[in-house]
């Protein structure tokens, strides 16, 4: 299906998927403000609006990650690909930090309560909930 004898498709998803993890770590450790990470999980519309303006500026360091990575290597990528891959990757986001949507998965296959609530379980399970839509993202946006 992608034949590329020159690995340049597989440098591309690297170079990318490589710029969506760090734009993850900054955008979800520094770049969220504290108001938004005390209100995102929140029931009602001040919740849902702590959780928007978070996957906002979350989105926008990864729009800013990857036009560095561009602009620095040279690197082409499909507008629309790129389009696709930070829609993914955001609505993604925004399910996973409402949390409700990872517990009850989390409560469905069967996850430790006492793990997930003192253990660090939550916190593991949104961040690798995280790392697998950005290979999604990475996918659709080195196409």
């Amino acid at each position: 299906m992608f034949a590329d004898p020159t690995g340049a498709h597989a440098a591309t998803f690297a170079a990318v998927f490589a710029a969506l993890y760090v734009a993850h770590q900054v955008a979800d450790h520094w770049v969220q403000t504290q108001w938004q990470a005390d209100h995102k999980a929140e029931a009602g519309w001040l919740g849902r609006l702590a959780c928007a303006a978070h996957v906002t500026t979350y989105t926008l360091t990864a729009a800013v990650a990857l036009a560095t990575v561009v602009l620095a290597t040279g690197l082409r990528l499909d507008p629309w690909g790129v389009g696709i891959g930070l829609a993914v990757s955001a609505v993604s986001h925004y399910i996973a930090d409402r949390r409700t949507p990872l517990r009850r998965l989390a409560d469905l296959l069967g996850k430790d309560p006492h793990w997930l609530t003192r253990g660090g379980g939550m916190y593991a399970l949104d961040q690798s909930w995280h790392y697998g839509f950005l290979l999604v993202a990475a996918l659709f946006c080195a196409v």
